[in-house]
Formats: structure tokens, sequence, C-alpha cells
């Protein structure tokens, strides 16, 4: 990597910690659904109960490694688990790497069903220890 590369790079990561910790993504488009019981009665139920944000990059080889599992995780909690995909190199996935404030890649971010961010973890994740950190706000 050349130092013009390092440069912007340095100075993509100083940038991000200058923005403040309390703005965080919500998933209100998806959160609630109204539901009609045979009794005539409605009740609001809550559907996404975590929002998992993968920000990594494509030629990042433990990045790699988590998309197999980033994929089944998107399909296996279809409705409980909003799940986003960043490549830090794209401009969508800069302004999240930027919003996050991280500091390596990947870098997976899980928010709770308010958009706080509840538990964070840099490199590989295992799937076995990834579905617990769901598990912690009732996903099943």
């Amino acid at each position: 990597m050349n130092i013009f590369k390092k440069l912007i790079l340095f100075g993509m990561l100083f940038l991000v910690c200058l923005i403040p910790h309390d703005s965080f993504v919500q998933a209100k488009d998806s959160k609630k659904k109204t539901v009609k019981k045979t009794t005539g009665e409605t009740q609001t139920v809550s559907r996404i109960k975590v929002t998992y944000i993968e920000l990594g990059h494509g030629k990042c080889i433990p990045c790699k490694m988590m998309q197999p599992i980033v994929k089944e995780i998107e399909e296996e909690y279809k409705g409980q688990v909003k799940v986003i995909d960043c490549d830090v190199y794209t401009e969508e996935g800069s302004f999240y790497a930027e919003k996050y404030r991280i500091r390596v890649i990947p870098t997976q971010v899980f928010l709770d069903e308010n958009g706080k961010e509840y538990f964070r973890h840099e490199g590989f994740f295992p799937k076995e220890e990834l579905i617990e950190v769901l598990k912690e706000k009732g996903v099943k």
C-alpha cells in the first residue's frame, strides 16, 4: 500500500473517531407489525429484535470468511434480525464505518430493537458465538 493510500485510510479512521456515539441506526421501517387476533383485538408485535451490521471488505480474508455466516444469519433469522452487510470501501459502507467508528475489519455491530448498540466484535466471529449474542435479545 503506498503512502497516499495509507494517509487517506488514516484520515478516514481519524474522522470516524470524531463522530458522536449516540447517533445510531434505527430500524423503524420494519420494527413493528400490527396483528389482528380472531377475538377482534389488535396487538402490536415487535418483529425485528436485533440489527446486525457487518463491516468489512471483499478482499480481506477474515471478511470473506464471514460472508457465508452473514448469509446464513440473514436466512435463518429472517423477521427477527435485520442484517446490514457493508463494504467499508464503498460510499454506503464508508458511512457506516465512520458512524460506528470502526478500527479494524471485519467488525460486527449489534443494535437492539431501539437502535442502541449492545455488542461489538472485531475480527472473525464464529457463527456459534454470534448466535449467542443474538439470543441475548430474545432471538430464537
